[in-house]
């Protein structure tokens, strides 16, 4: 048990600690404000995360000791990831808050203990973009999978909505889709982004070459930023892990450049230098999107999802169709445009970590009294 003095006893759930990527971001904010703490979560790989979160005590779920459950067979435990979270006992504290794009938010809480829930996402995996899982390796087998659980595990996920007290979405896309699948109302906190981190340089021209940062996961459709880079005859700088990395690099086109997963400073030096970020996928809220327009890089991004809130006219370009063709059209189109770092900087400074910490810490004291 770790507990802080003059602060809220508050104790973190995460779904898998496997990584830093946005939900993680978000993770690290909440322990650098309520830490350290307990963290709750299914799994750890063993990899360290961020400092603040290191420094929590970490309680995990019997997955933990499962072959490969903390490793690259993960996702293939999904039909027991309902009893494995419910197999965490949560100690006594002022408040539990959740950070689950999974099923973190389905942890049972202390009785009497109040649970907040910052929600990246109910399961896309399983209520709205199953098919976008067809892509890549052993896509086939997977969305098979997926198909054969998704209505059992919607039924449990909504029946535990009920353990929740309050949910926070990231977007206000997300808060429709938690309408749409759990029938429960959201309140809008946007993700923080590192804008202190992540900032423009008036010395660095921008080149003539496009980029594409994320996870590669089926259905971040890096696959379709590839196709429309050769299809357009543009050079592409691809920057990430995942597994669907050895599947996309078999093969590599002429003008695509496969970077790995790479430090902060060498992405900053990326995205100051970048012509504009490809963003194909229909995301959550995009937190990748938000760098780049904090280092005054515009976003060709998809007409779905998290962009819509977070790309502006004058800050990027929408794409409505999500083929190849469309989005070679755009980067072409891309080539002639002038839209001015100083634009894509100030629409970044929405979402900076103080803005976040500040409605987080209100939204705690306000469920705790204080």
């Amino acid at each position: 048990m770790i507990g802080q003095p003059n602060k809220p006893d508050v104790v973190l759930v995460h779904d898998w600690l496997v990584g830093v990527r946005g939900a993680e971001r978000v993770l690290d904010r909440f322990a650098r404000i309520w830490g350290p703490t307990d963290l709750y979560s299914l799994v750890h790989d063993g990899r360290p995360l961020t400092p603040a979160i290191d420094a929590c005590d970490f309680h995990l779920s019997p997955m933990q000791h499962m072959p490969g459950g903390a490793g690259s067979l993960r996702r293939w435990y999904l039909p027991m990831l309902p009893a494995m979270i419910e197999r965490l006992k949560i100690r006594s504290c002022d408040l539990v808050l959740s950070d689950s794009s999974s099923v973190a938010k389905a942890i049972r809480p202390p009785e009497g203990v109040p649970h907040l829930c910052y929600c990246h996402s109910p399961a896309r995996y399983i209520w709205e973009q199953t098919s976008d899982y067809a892509t890549g390796s052993m896509g086939k087998l997977r969305v098979a999978g997926l198909r054969a659980v998704r209505g059992r595990f919607q039924k449990w996920d909504r029946k535990t909505t009920r353990r929740v007290d309050r949910i926070l979405a990231n977007s206000r896309h997300i808060a429709k889709r938690i309408e749409r699948c759990w029938d429960r109302e959201a309140k809008v906190v946007y993700p923080p982004v590192r804008t202190r981190e992540f900032t423009p340089d008036s010395n660095t021209d921008r080149e003539n070459w496009f980029l594409v940062v994320g996870a590669l996961e089926p259905y971040k459709r890096t696959d379709l930023a590839i196709e429309a880079a050769v299809r357009g005859g543009h050079q592409l700088k691809v920057v990430g892990g995942g597994s669907q990395l050895e599947s996309l690099q078999r093969d590599p086109p002429q003008g695509v450049e496969f970077l790995g997963r790479i430090p902060d400073d060498e992405l900053l030096s990326l995205y100051r230098r970048a012509k504009a970020l490809l963003f194909p996928q229909e995301e959550d809220f995009g937190i990748v999107a938000v760098e780049a327009q904090s280092c005054g890089c515009p976003v060709i991004a998809l007409a779905r999802g998290g962009a819509m809130e977070i790309v502006r006219e004058d800050t990027g370009l929408f794409v409505g169709d999500q083929t190849a063709n469309a989005f070679a059209d755009a980067m072409t189109e891309a080539t002639r445009w002038s839209i001015q770092s100083d634009a894509c900087r100030e629409n970044a400074e929405r979402f900076s970590c103080e803005v976040f910490d500040q409605a987080m810490q209100d939204e705690v004291n306000q469920m705790i009294g204080t």
